[in-house]
């Protein structure tokens, strides 16, 4: 497929896709969200994601954590949980007969244990939803890539330039939106390549460029908090490619509203979670 010209993501653009939420909604009209996370030393990712999805908008938030025999990370997760309901994981069918969600997040802080690389293809090849898959989910993905061909809805992939070079075995040129254009037209799947102006890539050749953020997001936890956010704007109906540029865009609007208060050194990915009410004001405000 041919290569669009990338497109900027501006406020006004975001604004334009958000959909709309009737007043009359309840928690069942704003989507519903499943999760899967965490493991032992790991345990800080799947409570970002989860809060990030709350404050994303969705109704409910699921949060499966796996628990092969131990569940210390469960029981340690499920204390960081308020508004997201935690649950533990043995097997994929734990995962998949949970709940049935609009949308699934598959990866934050899941490691690379036997039991993760069983779980992760055979839960993204029977996952029926759009599904986002991060951080370690992606590393276990990259060993089982033909996954993404059985899928039977849109799949988002969330890697930085690492994870990148462990999908295609090489890092990213300096054509960057190329390659990532070839990378989603090649694999039928959104990409979103993390990155000073993260570059969102969809399968007919669109192209997004981000123009918020700033270099204090630099921190471990802070892609946890986008992907969360992401799923939950996938389970509120925005189509993939345009839920993966509102995102980003919103997560790094929230970034420099945390880098105002806080400066750059200083702020953390909490930081980012507790500005996304601010962003959403900002474009809510008609004005």
């Amino acid at each position: 497929m041919k290569q669009n010209a990338v497109c900027d993501v501006t406020e006004a653009l975001v604004k334009s896709w958000l959909p709309a939420r009737p007043a009359e909604g309840h928690k069942g009209t704003f989507g519903k969200v499943n999760l899967l996370a965490g493991s032992v030393g790991f345990t800080g990712a799947p409570v970002l994601a989860s809060r990030a999805a709350v404050r994303g908008g969705c109704g409910l938030v699921f949060l499966g954590v796996p628990a092969f025999g131990d569940d210390t990370a469960y029981r340690i997760v499920a204390g960081g949980c308020v508004e997201a309901m935690p649950y533990p994981v043995r097997s994929a069918a734990d995962f998949l007969s949970k709940t049935t969600p609009d949308a699934a997040l598959v990866g934050p802080g899941l490691g690379q244990s036997p039991e993760a690389e069983t779980l992760v293809p055979e839960v993204l090849a029977r996952l029926r939803c759009p599904a986002v898959v991060d951080a370690d989910g992606i590393t276990i993905l990259s060993r089982h890539i033909s996954v993404l061909n059985r899928r039977d809805a849109p799949t988002v992939l969330t890697p930085h330039d690492g994870e990148f070079q462990r999908l295609t075995g090489r890092l990213p040129g300096p054509d960057r939106a190329a390659e990532a254009a070839a990378f989603a037209q090649a694999n039928g799947c959104v990409l979103v390549l993390k990155g000073h102006r993260t570059l969102t890539a969809a399968p007919d050749g669109t192209l997004y460029r981000n123009t918020t953020g700033n270099d204090g997001m630099a921190k471990g936890g802070s892609g946890d908090v986008l992907a969360g956010l992401l799923t939950s704007l996938l389970a509120q109906g925005m189509e993939p490619v345009r839920a993966a540029a509102a995102a980003v865009w919103i997560h790094g609007r929230a970034g420099d509203l945390a880098a105002e208060r806080f400066g750059h050194r200083g702020m953390t990915p909490s930081d980012l979670i507790g500005e996304i009410p601010t962003v959403w004001r900002e474009l809510e405000n008609p004005v």
